[in-house]
């Protein structure tokens, strides 16, 4: 088991629960624990190269990479000045990317076994993973109320039933980064049917990188030393929580 073990480190494999009959390789990165601390959770929706049945192809990119390089998924909040550590999980599926419906149960089962704050739950997700983020925060009223903030890189465009409720986003109030490059097909027109879907209810809530190239770019907008405008995903993500702690 150990030596399985050590070809995912720094992170570690765990099966997650995604419905009462079905379990989720996930890869998973906590940093040192602290007794009684809970730590805001980083939620990694991979590409549809990623998907199969190998977990190690996770750390082809995405979040999952940047810890394999040995960089910090660190950052202080400017808000309150305080550092906070994350804790990162990257569910693995065998086609595509996540599945929204799977959102709740696999949420739960990770702050059943791992110290979340559950004020602070981030989607991220690149390519498919973009997908499943927009997907996933439009699935129902009590998987939106559950999330803090966003960060999607050029998505595919998820389903009509799907992008008809982004009120659910707007009640949430679910603050979302989105990325697209100018030569990356339909992903910038993609993401600018997500962004006017939620300003048909709120205004305030998007923020859009465009960025010379196709469908990539991602390992560098994710590294933490990246910033716009003297910020980092991460210092943005920081500064939004949702308004109750729902364990």
């Amino acid at each position: 088991m150990q030596a399985a073990q050590a070809q995912y480190e720094p992170m570690k494999l765990a099966d997650m629960r995604i419905s009462p009959w079905h379990t989720c390789p996930t890869l998973v990165y906590t940093p040192d624990l602290v007794p009684g601390k809970r730590y805001p959770l980083l939620v990694c929706f991979h590409g549809r190269s990623i998907a199969g049945k190998d977990p190690s192809k996770i750390f082809r990119e995405g979040i999952t990479r940047q810890i394999k390089e040995g960089r910090k998924i660190a950052a202080v909040n400017k808000k309150d000045g305080k550092r906070y550590e994350f804790i990162v999980v990257a569910p693995l599926s065998t086609s595509w990317s996540f599945y929204p419906q799977h959102t709740a149960s696999f949420l739960d089962d990770v702050i059943k076994h791992y110290p979340v704050d559950t004020t602070r739950i981030y989607l991220t997700g690149y390519s498919a993973g973009g997908w499943s983020v927009e997907s996933a925060k439009t699935h129902s009223p009590e998987v939106s109320r559950r999330i803090a903030a966003c960060v999607t890189m050029s998505p595919p465009i998820t389903e009509k039933d799907y992008r008809s409720r982004y009120k659910l986003v707007a009640d949430a109030n679910i603050h979302t980064w989105y990325f697209a490059g100018l030569q990356d097909g339909s992903t910038l027109g993609n993401t600018r049917v997500f962004m006017d879907s939620t300003n048909k209810y709120k205004t305030g809530l998007v923020k859009l990188t465009e960025y010379p190239g196709g469908h990539s770019g991602w390992h560098t907008f994710l590294n933490p030393s990246w910033r716009e405008n003297g910020m980092s995903i991460y210092e943005w993500l920081l500064q939004y929580t949702t308004q109750t702690d729902k364990r």
